[in-house]
């Protein structure tokens, strides 16, 4: 590879890397040490190949830096919980955009085949979305006037942990699959899909679509979303062992392994919200529609913000707080 090339493919990498050297105070060891390996990499490949060329002094400079930091001896921040979901974790996330997007779309194609099924086929839904017991279950709920009632048999705090550790069972699964070169992971997503779409479109058969999507979408905006996103957890893991990039395999499944990780913890504070929602206010199904539409667009925006803007903001700001002119003048002064 020419050493132009070499810089241009890799270069955001180091902007990043730098960046994140300079904002000491919010450095996470173990963010680090996995930006250093690949670091480490880097000048190994530019030694190899550029020999006492600028991008090899580039890199030997930044290595330096980043192995006194990781080093050094100091105190565990008191604030670590914090700073994992206010600026390791999104910073994290930012490099993995491309796996959540391509998890929603997988997500988002199979819930509408699970609805095209069901109305092709009146038996799909008892056989490849929701088992007989649940749909009779609705049916005889309906019957009574109160299709919604499944989410009152339970008490409300029993419903909420119930459902909170159910939910984290199945993102655990999501993500699990993913050891499968992460198509295991869009399998499940694929499954859970299907079952969406065949159960939303069951109560659209029964002229009740508006009902059941204001009473469910109120936690489940919240909980399918966090779902999506363990899936895409689950593929970052199988990327890890089929894209190695400049890694050993073995160094890259690890890393795979441990983004993926932290992309579950993610879910956990969400999960619980998503928990609390349908174990104490999806109950209320008397609510008006404005109250139903309010939580549901803000649980809509606060996933959204979270994880796709958030990242992108922090990735930018940090780009901004470096002074690029090492690396232009780096790349002005390789051959055409």
């Amino acid at each position: 590879m020419r050493e132009a090339a070499f810089v241009k493919q890799n270069k955001d990498k180091w902007l990043e890397f730098e960046s994140i050297l300079k904002n000491k105070a919010d450095i996470d060891p173990d963010l680090l040490s996995d930006l250093y390996i690949e670091l480490t990499d880097h000048l190994s490949y530019a030694k190899t190949f550029y020999k006492n060329s600028n991008t090899e002094r580039y890199l030997n400079q930044l290595a330096s830096k980043a192995h006194q930091n990781i080093y050094k001896t100091k105190k565990e921040p008191k604030n670590r919980i914090i700073s994992f979901f206010t600026t390791e974790f999104p910073i994290m996330f930012y490099q993995h955009q491309r796996e959540l997007l391509i998890t929603f779309l997988v997500f988002a194609f199979f819930t509408f085949v699970g609805a095209y099924s069901t109305a092709g086929d009146g038996d799909f839904v008892r056989v490849f979305g929701l088992n007989d017991g649940y749909v009779n279950m609705t049916l005889e709920n309906i019957e009574k006037g109160d299709p919604m009632a499944v989410y009152k048999e339970q008490g409300e705090f029993n419903m909420f942990l119930g459902i909170t550790l159910n939910n984290i069972k199945v993102a655990l699964f999501a993500f699990g699959y993913g050891i499968l070169l992460g198509i295991g992971s869009l399998y499940f997503m694929m499954r859970n899909a299907i079952m969406l779409g065949s159960f939303q479109y069951f109560f659209y058969q029964q002229g009740l679509l508006w009902e059941s999507a204001r009473t469910i979408w109120i936690h489940g905006t919240i909980e399918i979303s966090v779902i999506i996103v363990a899936g895409c957890a689950g593929l970052v893991m199988g990327n890890g062992i089929l894209f190695t990039g400049t890694l050993p395999r073995l160094q890259s499944f690890k890393r795979g392994v441990i983004n993926g990780l932290k992309i579950l913890m993610s879910t956990i504070p969400f999960f619980i919200v998503a928990g609390f929602l349908e174990g104490f206010v999806t109950r209320h199904t008397e609510m008006p529609d404005w109250l139903a539409i309010f939580i549901i667009s803000s649980s809509l925006a606060l996933i959204l913000y979270y994880y796709v803007y958030y990242p992108i903001k922090l990735h930018k700001k940090s780009n901004q707080a470096l002074t690029l002119k090492s690396i232009i003048d780096l790349e002005n002064q390789q051959p055409n």
